[in-house]
């Protein structure tokens, strides 16, 4: 037992947010609390909860988590829960170290010995698919995924999307599996179109054909294609996951550990997307402390297909990848589609403590992409 003496958190580039905490016998958990576009909101609950929190015992997870849900009254939404996510990972960091064991042994142990990995190409605005996708294949890669279109009305030429369509094409020629990411950009009268275009060409999935708040229509979108369907970056917990499992409408479920309340609420969600038979593949855009993190889960998780990495992807800006901030990169390395679990204590990664101090200094708050459109209306990013 060791009761909680420190939480600390670090802004560093290019978008994360980390978060310390260290009991009083010296033990230390690392934790990832990014929420993209949102820093200083997160910040903010971090700050509230480091004080709160202090004197609790390290090793009771599953009450913390509890109190910092049920506790405040108001409950939910990316920001509490980006903020719970760093709690809750650094909690588990620190306990399986302290026990000498990687995490995923204190969530029932593996089921699996290496994982399936995807990466972008593409960027925000899709080109050169061909070039990045050949890149990827020489990192190891087999499947790779890419943003559908550029910002679209909600009626919009067909061209756009016919322009997607050949996107596919050329990278699955290369051999490799392609997800194709709409977003949430693009709305109802183009993506019925854009999903039945796409259905011949068989991509890996199709990510957010609407925005999750539109559950009808993706119900509707689901019931008439065989396209895989994928979403779940925008859920922050199992209850705003119930409705979609009840519905029957995805496929593959892509909760983001960073934003569902850490790795105790990932379990649980991925348990649950089990009885419905929903596969999981994780979100992860973000920093090595959260891709560590859901690797622990996709060890323990028999309905768990592909771990998206943000290796070079387009928001990895200024020097800082995947690869910063730990002293232990290789374990990123990527062969035949693949990494190998970690089997180091904790999280399996060492921080670089001395590099996320130096670069969090001063460091400037990401701000989300806005996209305009040709009579200066706002539009879906």
């Amino acid at each position: 037992m060791g009761k909680i003496s420190k939480i600390e958190y670090f802004r560093v580039p290019p978008r994360w947010l980390f978060v310390k905490i260290t009991d009083d016998a010296g033990h230390v958990g690392w934790g990832e609390a990014s929420l993209e576009g949102h820093t200083q909101a997160v910040e903010g609950c971090l700050a509230a909860w480091a004080d709160r929190y202090l004197g609790l015992e390290a090793d009771d997870i599953e009450h913390i988590w509890q109190l910092s849900y049920r506790g405040g009254f108001y409950r939910g939404g990316p920001v509490l829960m980006s903020a719970l996510s760093g709690i809750d990972i650094a909690l588990w960091d620190l306990k399986a170290r302290k026990l000498n064991v990687p995490l995923y042994q204190l969530l029932g142990g593996k089921v699996r010995d290496k994982l399936r990995v995807y990466a972008w190409i593409g960027g925000d605005r899709p080109s050169d698919v061909e070039v990045q996708a050949n890149a990827r294949k020489s990192q190891g890669f087999n499947a790779v995924k890419m943003n559908a279109t550029e910002d679209l009305g909600w009626l919009d030429s067909p061209k756009k999307l016919d322009e997607c369509v050949e996107r596919v094409k050329t990278v699955k020629a290369l051999g490799l599996d392609a997800g194709v990411d709409f977003h949430g950009r693009v709305h109802k009268p183009m993506a019925k179109q854009l999903v039945a275009k796409l259905e011949p060409h068989d991509p890996l999935f199709v990510e957010e054909p609407l925005l999750s708040e539109n559950i009808g229509g993706i119900k509707d979108i689901a019931a008439h294609t065989r396209c895989p369907i994928a979403l779940g970056e925008r859920l922050h917990s199992r209850w705003d996951v119930r409705p979609f499992l009840e519905a029957g409408c995805v496929d593959i479920l892509q909760p983001d550990i960073c934003h569902v309340g850490g790795i105790s609420e990932m379990r649980r969600i991925a348990s649950a997307c089990e009885t419905y038979d929903v596969a999981l593949a994780p979100h992860c855009p973000l920093g090595p402390i959260a891709l560590a993190a859901n690797v622990q889960v996709d060890a323990v998780s028999p309905n768990f297909v592909i771990q998206e990495m943000s290796l070079g992807i387009h928001y990895n800006v200024g020097g800082q990848d995947l690869t910063s901030y730990t002293l232990n990169p290789e374990v990123w390395k990527v062969t035949e589609g693949y990494i190998d679990l970690m089997n180091g204590p904790g999280l399996g990664i060492e921080v670089d403590e001395e590099q996320v101090r130096t670069l969090s200094k001063d460091s400037k708050a990401w701000v989300s992409p806005v996209f305009i459109g040709p009579g200066n209306e706002l539009r879906e990013w």
